[in-house]
């Protein structure tokens, strides 16, 4: 016996072809046993959801729903004593990796949520049919709008910096291109750790937010000496033969050449970015990191609930795409409630 409402109809983004006087599309709902439906309060934008409105990502599916990011509160559930009934959730954003630590164990077979057919389904709607072992609680200390800034780009900071570099007291870390949702989550996880954070990015205003959240110090990458000024920054704080311990880095590029004699012997770089390494010296290590498991999201989600974390993020709706594209965003880009308005064509 089922439990719970179901609406007559919702709303979704949905990624399709171009096309000239184009309808909303409602499809009948339907619990099958192990799902549930959840009301989404809030859902947030991640560079991929650009990417595919640009037709620049693998295994774009059209008719497909975007979003991989949201959270909100069980409507309705297969089971009619289900525990999960009226409680705060988010959405995995992913499928096939449970608990392996060093890859998926589905393989090729791995997907995230929003605009493919792996998973068949994405957050950006009022409402979303998910299976229940797929959503988990949602922080205490956090609203919708906090939480659905934090799984999929949480998970990715949680693997990159936690369990990859391995952030601890007093460690003293890099994250290049902060102002990203990734970079920002990374930045306040070392913090939580103790690690000494420092940063880097295009804008002058960006470091300036990112210090006032914690970091020791930050570099314009726009600089053509900014490795030399971060020495600078480094000695001035943790003495003169002070190293850095690892890099976060979603960028690439000469990342471990402007590194090499900043970076302490066996020191880390972690690339949770798409980009082109041209060496690895003095045994430091170059670390792939990609998103991560549901056990890493799990473990991340209850440090974030004993820390107390709030991801940085702002409210915005359709303008989010336009945003991602100009880079000027500080923090995470949130869809509130009911998307009333018609997305622009890129």
């Amino acid at each position: 016996m089922m439990a719970g409402r179901i609406p007559e109809s919702t709303r979704a983004l949905v990624i399709k072809k171009c096309s000239a006087g184009a309808k909303f599309v409602y499809h009948d709902a339907q619990l099958k046993q192990g799902e549930i439906l959840v009301k989404m309060g809030a859902v947030s934008f991640n560079h991929r959801d650009l990417w595919i409105r640009l037709g620049q990502y693998p295994g774009i599916k059209f008719g497909s729903t975007l979003g991989a990011d949201g959270a909100g509160t069980v409507l309705a559930s297969a089971d009619a004593n289900d525990t999960l009934l009226n409680k705060r959730v988010f959405l995995t954003p992913m499928r096939g990796w449970e608990s392996n630590p060093d890859t998926p164990e589905a393989g090729s077979g791995f997907g995230i949520l929003g605009g493919g057919g792996n998973p068949p389904l994405g957050t950006f709607a009022d409402y979303v049919i998910v299976e229940r072992n797929q959503v988990i609680r949602s922080p205490d200390h956090l609203d919708d709008v906090q939480v659905s800034a934090w799984p999929l780009g949480g998970l990715t900071a949680w693997r990159a910096a936690i369990v990859n570099a391995g952030a601890s007291k007093d460690q003293n870390i890099l994250i290049t291109g902060i102002g990203g949702g990734v970079a920002l989550l990374a930045m306040q996880l070392c913090l939580a750790k103790g690690a000494n954070v420092y940063v880097t990015s295009g804008s002058e205003e960006k470091i300036r937010k990112a210090i006032t959240l914690g970091a020791k110090g930050g570099v314009n990458y726009k600089s053509e000496d900014w490795s030399s000024q971060l020495a600078v920054l480094l000695a001035q704080n943790s003495g003169k033969s002070a190293k850095l311990d690892a890099v976060l880095d979603s960028g690439g590029g000469d990342i471990m050449i402007r590194m090499n004699s900043i970076l302490k012997q066996g020191g880390k770089v972690v690339v949770y970015g798409i980009s082109t390494m041209r060496e690895v010296i003095k045994n430091q290590r170059l670390i792939g990191s990609s998103m991560g498991s549901y056990k890493d999201l799990t473990d991340a989600t209850k440090f974030v609930s004993e820390h107390r974390i709030v991801p940085v993020g702002f409210e915005a709706a359709e303008e989010g795409f336009e945003l991602m594209k100009r880079g000027d965003q500080f923090g995470k880009i949130v869809i509130v409630g009911l998307m009333t308005r018609s997305m622009p064509k890129l």
